[in-house]
């Protein structure tokens, strides 16, 4: 489906959707109206993308629900997925600051309902708005660290560690506000983002549940320790706790 098929398919969010927007509450009266009158939301189905490597960036986008993958490719043709984008995520801030064509792919792995606002909508915010600056340069500082911690996950080989990282920047609160404490999420869905399969996936959130860092439930999973997420690794996992042997 092309992005072209996408944008006559949005429609003005509903009131649900408008809600589950962050920053939007955070606007004074005329600014928030100023957003309003020019949101946009669509549902994108599994394998449509919402951005294309080398595509203008026209509108600064979040995710209301559902699920994404950025990635791109490498100089062989391999696709490469830096994170996944879950709901309460917004993203693209940076390409539109500086005025690129995208430099990666944003892909719905599930049925995903994005929102979106133009571009010159975006800049007119930065230009008026005090708390809607506050919010992006706050966006950019954290997504900052994401990418830093991103790239030490790369370096790791351990399977186990690699999940417990990847699974921690998910639930970031400030980047990913609409997580909360579960994330719902397949084991299909993290093997595609850890670049994993889904069985060695298995194996490694049965582990992180044994060390009590997670909880496997129905369709998500329960962070119960964030920090043991965020610094788990070979030399710090030591053995299971006994009443999970």
């Amino acid at each position: 489906m092309s992005l072209t098929a996408l944008r006559e398919r949005s429609r003005p969010p509903t009131g649900r959707e408008i809600a589950e927007i962050p920053w939007l509450l955070q606007l004074a009266p005329e600014h928030r109206q100023l957003a309003l009158a020019s949101l946009r939301s669509v549902q994108a189905d599994p394998g449509e993308y919402i951005c294309r490597v080398g595509r203008p960036a026209t509108y600064w986008f979040g995710v209301v629900d559902g699920l994404l993958k950025m990635s791109s490719d490498n100089v062989m043709g391999t696709p490469i997925t830096f994170t996944g984008v879950p709901p309460g995520a917004w993203f693209g801030e940076g390409t539109l600051l500086k005025g690129e064509p995208y430099r990666y792919n944003i892909e719905a792995l599930r049925r995903t309902v994005v929102a979106g606002i133009p571009v010159e909508v975006f800049h007119a915010l930065l230009e008026h708005s005090l708390p809607f600056n506050r919010f992006v340069l706050n966006q950019l500082n954290e997504r900052l660290g994401q990418f830093i911690a991103a790239r030490e996950i790369d370096r790791i080989n351990d399977p186990d560690s690699r999940v417990a990282r990847n699974l921690s920047a998910l639930f970031h609160p400030v980047l990913y506000p609409g997580v909360g404490e579960v994330l719902r999420i397949t084991q299909q869905e993290l093997g595609y983002l850890v670049g994993l399969s889904r069985q060695r996936v298995n194996e490694a959130l049965r582990v992180l549940q044994a060390r009590q860092l997670i909880r496997i439930e129905y369709g998500g999973l329960r962070v119960l320790d964030l920090a043991g997420l965020r610094a788990y690794g070979p030399l710090s996992a030591g053995p299971p706790p006994l009443d999970s042997m």
